[in-house]
């Protein structure tokens, strides 16, 4: 009755006691032996290190196996051992991109890879075979960025009165996305813009800024900027445009810069070219001088008389202005503009 008594008011503090105590001698187990690892992210193209370390253990080590779990291989599978006398080798196939830069001894499994693509994205697990203990294991993740490919296209505009697209701005498989608008500044409602983007199975992103507007003269050479930022780029990139508003020479006229010399003008998006030629003869190449838009007369005779054509073109279209020379004689001339 005695023991009864004694076993029904002790039992459960004893119970409770032992408990505590193996909890305590658990977590001392636990935080004895610790695994060193971290997620990783880099660059495309860069290096990683995936680093991998066990401490606070005295138990031989016979082996360190890595296995991965990426893009590329889905599946997982061993891609490295490292032993003590064999060292590193590569199971399941080479890849000379990987080197081990840990130590056996100091129970270090590190590696390196260079020239990281995004193939390589995923879960790389180093496990380390002790002795007594068993396997302990611990995962890296390994993340890669991709800056984009930016740029500005210019959609050609022609003069008109109605709206269209006049240039866009893109930031091309990005990971992860990157963000693209436009300071028009002063333009205000006369340009609007519409951004969209396209997820592509290997996890980038392609982000497109179209800028709309009525292709006038007003806007023409007007200066705009395409920002584009995000977690992609190590800093926000600004890509300067010039609106174009493209159209064929407008009228042409003919300016007198002395007795003997004229020039053609024009206004035309892209600049206009210039033919000089004489209605009904060809132009002496010895009593005149052509220099784009500019003829000059270099003997004034009568031999010069005759209709003077200065054609403007572009690839837009092109128009004529008219030159009529008259020289009566050597101290006498006259010149017509048409």
């Amino acid at each position: 009755m005695l023991l009864r008594e004694v076993m029904s008011r002790y039992f459960p503090t004893i119970i409770c006691c032992l408990a505590i105590i193996s909890a305590l001698l658990l977590t001392r187990e636990t935080n004895s032996l610790q695994v060193i690892d971290g997620s990783v992210t880099v660059v495309q193209g860069g290096t990683a290190i995936l680093p991998c370390q066990i401490i606070h253990t005295d138990d031989d080590l016979t082996q360190i196996t890595w296995q991965r779990t990426t893009r590329e291989k889905p599946h997982n599978d061993n891609f490295i051992t490292v032993q003590p006398r064999e060292g590193p080798r590569f199971v399941n196939g080479q890849d000379d991109r990987f080197k081990y830069i840990g130590n056996f001894n100091n129970k270090n499994g590190t590696l390196q890879l260079s020239s990281v693509a995004l193939k390589d994205e995923g879960r790389y697990t180093c496990i380390f075979t002790l002795f007594p203990s068993g396997n302990q294991k611990t995962e890296i993740l390994l993340k890669v960025i991709v800056p984009p490919f930016t740029h500005i296209k210019d959609n050609l505009p022609t003069l008109g009165t109605e709206e269209v697209l006049l240039a866009t701005c893109t930031a091309a498989g990005s990971k992860p996305p990157a963000e693209v608008r436009w300071l028009t500044g002063a333009l205000g409602d006369k340009v609007r813009t519409t951004t969209n983007s396209i997820k592509y199975d290997n996890g980038t992103t392609t982000t497109v800024s179209s800028l709309f507007g009525v292709p006038m003269r007003e806007i023409n050479g007007h200066q705009v900027q395409c920002v584009i930022s995000g977690d992609s780029l190590t800093k926000e990139e600004t890509l300067p445009f010039s609106i174009q508003v493209y159209f064929s020479p407008t009228e042409v006229n003919i300016t007198v810069i002395s007795e003997d010399s004229f020039e053609c003008l024009t206004e035309a998006n892209p600049s206009a070219n210039f033919i000089w030629s004489r209605s009904g003869e060809s132009l002496l190449q010895s009593a005149v001088r052509v220099e784009g838009a500019k003829l000059q007369l270099l003997s004034l005779n009568s031999d010069l008389n005759g209709l003077y054509q200065c054609e403007a073109s572009n690839a837009y279209g092109s128009k004529h202005g008219w030159l009529h020379v008259h020289v009566a004689s050597a101290s006498s001339d006259s010149c017509g503009l048409m």
